[in-house]
């Protein structure tokens, strides 16, 4: 006879039993072409001024405050130009009282000026330039240091780096940033019944689903799946497998949990390590195994999941997926997925004592159940969503309303 499950746990402990597994981010220093959508693993501070010197706000002239006012339409004032300055251009005269210097947006404040005249409010005559507006000081320019003081906090660890944030960081002149690295996690589907894709279908075998289902699944939570070829479902083949990908942070598993006689994962894993939980209260998905192999620094973590395509995603959804992305550094971000409420289609029939993930297509604000079996991919390709029914509820009553949790909008 197999191994019987030592002890099926509520859902909710199985969340705080993975929630207390330890977790060690490691830091790689990344160029910035390659940080979009990463997470910085440091407080970056500036090393500069923002702006680094005084610079103008707008096309006009450069003026001390004071010639201009008094100025208006009827009344302008007259100063005289002495200088052109465009972006990246060094100021070279000091303006003086009563003397101005064209500027473009962005360019250098010269000496002595205080202020910026838009070129809307001015007219040419000559070299002498007429201004009908009085400016206050610092107007339509930025002063050295305005944005941001060196030293002072730029972005905080944990930051998301989005395209203007790492635009934060070309302005400090920063080429590379500490970034948490992306977590890797081994995906090995067993099954002495699975072939590949581009293999010939013979009576008796299955197309390995999994594989790149589960490795998709893991790159949406910010980490890098590493292919396997598919186990045979021994113990010597998923033993040397697990052995071959200890240098991962993570390993996830298919198949090979029940307690049937032919399933292997849980005497692999005792001997491997330790086995913290095996049989979940939820349907789809009771058998899923999840473990530690210990490693010297932190143990790796041993997610077994059921070979049913459907069991295993819905599985990897609601257990795995928060794990990783804390793992990852990201859970503040892709975790805001937000449910929303719509009434049931139909009567739904559960059975008492263990947690339903259902899942449901979406029409307007009715959501109707996808009644396949654990084994129907079919049943994702229809699915917007899904919705839990709680261990101790039966029966959902047509027109009840259900909160779902979409499926889409990972990270």
């Amino acid at each position: 006879m197999g191994t019987v499950f030592l002890n099926v746990m509520d859902p909710d402990e199985v969340k705080e039993i993975i929630e207390s597994l330890q977790i060690q981010r490691k830091i790689e220093t990344i160029h910035l072409s390659n940080v979009y959508q990463r997470v910085l693993a440091e407080d970056i501070y500036a090393s500069i001024d923002l702006p680094p010197f005084d610079r103008s706000a707008m096309d006009g002239y450069a003026v001390r405050a004071q010639d201009t006012f008094g100025a208006s339409e009827d009344n302008p004032i007259t100063l005289d130009l002495i200088e052109k300055v465009g972006a990246g251009d060094v100021p070279r005269e000091k303006v003086g009282e009563g003397k101005c210097t064209e500027i473009g947006t962005g360019a250098p404040m010269p000496e002595g000026a205080d202020a910026v005249v838009m070129v809307e409010f001015t007219d040419i005559q000559d070299d002498r330039i007429l201004v009908s507006e009085a400016v206050a000081p610092g107007a339509n320019m930025a002063a050295c240091g305005s944005d941001l003081k060196k030293g002072e906090l730029l972005l905080s660890k944990g930051t998301l780096l989005t395209p203007e944030k790492i635009g934060v960081l070309s302005a400090i002149g920063l080429s590379k940033a500490p970034v948490f690295a992306k977590p890797t996690v081994a995906v090995i589907s067993t099954g002495n019944e699975l072939i590949k894709p581009d293999q010939e279908l013979q009576h008796g075998k299955l197309y390995d689903i999994n594989s790149e289902t589960i490795s998709n699944a893991v790159k949406s939570c910010g980490c890098i799946p590493l292919y396997s070829e598919i186990v045979k479902d021994d113990y010597s083949s998923i033993k040397s497998k697990i052995n071959e990908f200890k240098h991962a942070d993570v390993i996830i598993t298919s198949g090979g949990t029940s307690a049937g006689a032919g399933d292997v994962l849980r005497r692999v894993a005792d001997d491997m390590g330790r086995v913290l939980v095996h049989g979940i209260s939820v349907k789809p998905g009771k058998p899923t195994l999840i473990g530690t192999l210990p490693d010297e620094d932190v143990d790796i973590i041993l997610f077994g999941l059921p070979g049913y395509p459907i069991s295993a995603l819905m599985i990897f959804e609601s257990f795995v997926a928060p794990f990783l992305r804390e793992m990852a550094g990201i859970s503040d971000y892709a975790d805001k997925k937000e449910s929303f409420t719509v009434k049931l289609a139909q009567r739904y029939h559960s059975a008492r004592g263990r947690s339903h993930l259902v899942l449901v297509k979406i029409e307007g604000d009715i959501a109707s159940p996808i009644l396949k079996d654990s084994g129907a991919i079919t049943a994702f390709a229809e699915a917007d969503g899904y919705f839990e029914v709680p261990k101790n509820v039966e029966i959902i009553e047509k027109h009840e309303k259900i909160e779902v949790m979409p499926l889409s909008g990972l990270f």
